[in-house]
């Protein structure tokens, strides 16, 4: 397959050229067009890696479409691969959370949802390539237990370390937390009172030595972990101590340059980016990027964020980012992060996953995904 009239968003520059693909491998590229009739002409858009998504809790939103709504398991999983493949994203981590206070529903569906990604993936009828990210909720008595179930399930490729307690790291400013909470539960005063103080309760007991615990289990298995929500640069040093490799979502500009300083790959999401700030009142995204301290891009809740989120870094004057800087965050960056080394770059001998997309009227438009050379949209 070669794909020609691209411009090809290589790892540090735009160039206009070809693409040959053999056997799901980029095998050669040029700069120049490609004359054989059988070449896809790919209209003078941006050709740039598949899209690596580390962080998405989309899929639960399909196995529960509504309260007291159970979605069968498999068309589930098939809607949520459309949407992803159709986002651009040709590698997804997806998110799900452990020992979550926040509702029986994602443990009722914990088990489905795990157990559907791994059979999808083994059937091979995902377009995406699915991988498992567990999101361990450390101010929770049942989390250590809850993990240890699921640590060696086939994929999972990152844990990650969180505390949503009152006054705790992303809700350091409590009437964002009641805010948050109320809205989203419909607690009154009281009940939100009480709400509160259990999980202040939790976050006590709970919080330091279920993280020692299971960061010391992923030590001794070699899986990455991420830190999230940090706020401090005590937290940063805690976060490198335990051998976090990734801060997700650092929730101030002191926390995300710590981190950086001290190696640890900064994740932020596109959401934030689009929207112009955090829904929770912390740091803004594009603050990161134009202080150079922003490493990887995370659609997070909403999957098309990520592709947007790309172009509208590139185009803000407030940063020096180039296209193929801001690609990076959704590529190179975050694969490196996982030592996946096959892909994330448009390079010779690496997966062909690729998207090729337009930009017009301020918004990417895709095209066509392919993931190892197999066109998947």
């Amino acid at each position: 397959m070669i794909i020609t009239n691209v411009n090809l968003v290589l790892p540090n520059e735009v160039v206009k050229g070809s693409v040959e693909v053999i056997d799901g491998e980029i095998r050669s590229m040029s700069n120049t067009l490609s004359q054989l009739p059988q070449a896809i002409d790919g209209n003078d858009g941006f050709l740039m890696p598949g899209l690596i998504e580390l962080h998405t809790d989309n899929l639960e939103k399909y196995f529960a479409p509504r309260p007291k709504v159970d979605w069968p398991p498999l068309s589930a999983m098939k809607a949520h691969d459309t949407q992803l493949i159709g986002a651009g994203i040709t590698t997804v981590l997806n998110a799900l959370a452990l020992g979550d206070h926040r509702g029986k529903l994602r443990h009722e569906i914990l088990d489905q949802q795990i157990n559907t990604v791994v059979q999808s993936q083994k059937n091979g009828t995902n377009r995406v390539d699915h991988c498992l990210h567990l999101r361990c909720e450390v101010p929770h008595n049942t989390t250590v237990e809850i993990f240890e179930r699921y640590i060696n399930t086939p994929g999972v490729q990152l844990v990650s370390l969180m505390d949503h307690a009152p006054g705790q790291r992303q809700f350091v400013n409590i009437e964002k937390y009641r805010t948050y909470y109320q809205g989203k539960y419909g607690y009154n005063d009281a009940q939100m009172a009480e709400f509160e103080s259990q999980q202040r309760e939790y976050s006590e007991r709970w919080s330091a030595p279920n993280r020692e615990e299971i960061c010391g289990q992923c030590r001794s298995r070699n899986i990455p972990m991420a830190s999230h929500d940090d706020a401090t640069q005590a937290h940063a040093e805690e976060s490198k101590d335990l051998g976090m490799v990734i801060a997700e979502f650092p929730t101030t500009m002191e926390a995300a340059k710590a981190s950086r300083d001290l190696g640890l790959h900064v994740l932020m999401g596109a959401p934030n980016v689009i929207r112009g700030g955090s829904h929770s009142g912390n740091i803004a995204a594009h603050e990161l990027a134009t202080a150079g301290a922003l490493d990887i891009l995370s659609s997070d809740y909403y999957p098309v964020s990520l592709l947007d989120a790309i172009f509208t870094l590139a185009h803000d004057p407030r940063n020096k980012l180039t296209l193929a800087d801001a690609v990076k965050l959704a590529t190179f960056n975050p694969a490196q992060s996982l030592q996946l080394h096959d892909r994330g770059v448009i390079e010779e001998g690496k997966r062909a996953d690729l998207l090729l997309t337009h930009y017009q009227h301020g918004q990417a438009y895709i095209d066509s995904v392919w993931r190892e050379g197999k066109k998947v949209f």
